[in-house]
């Protein structure tokens, strides 16, 4: 496991759809597009962020792939629920059970994501079909 690169890649899977979201309010904080829609484009923003950085990450794996998955997996999404604690909490103002339901709950697919991809490398390199 690489610390620097862990460490990495889960900053970006936060900072890269918290910096995009941005693009979708005015300046006054009010959204300039559906809530619906916004939801939307985020969750795919945050996928395609999170599945290319599991990808850049899982290049300099070379073991033990299950258990980098489901560290990785853990370890991004508790930086993910942090940094949401840190930055967007004050902005959104609201309780932190209401931001969890609202928003924190989505990154558990960051584990399920981490996880199938070092399952899937670990029967790859062992010839499991």
């Amino acid at each position: 496991m690489n610390i620097k690169d862990l460490l990495f890649y889960g900053f970006l899977t936060w900072l890269i759809p918290y910096g995009i979201s941005f693009l979708f309010f005015k300046p006054g904080g009010e959204l300039a597009v559906s809530y619906d829609l916004f939801k939307s484009i985020m969750i795919v923003v945050a996928s395609i962020t999170g599945s290319y950085c599991l990808f850049r990450y899982f290049k300099s794996v070379n073991q033990n792939y299950v258990k980098e998955g489901l560290v990785v997996g853990v370890a991004w999404f508790a930086l993910n629920i942090v940094l949401d604690v840190v930055a967007l909490l004050p902005i959104m103002k609201v309780s932190f059970g209401e931001y969890f339901i609202s928003i924190g709950l989505r990154y558990l697919i960051i584990p399920v994501f981490a996880y199938t991809v070092g399952a899937m490398l670990n029967q790859k390199r062992h010839g499991i079909q």
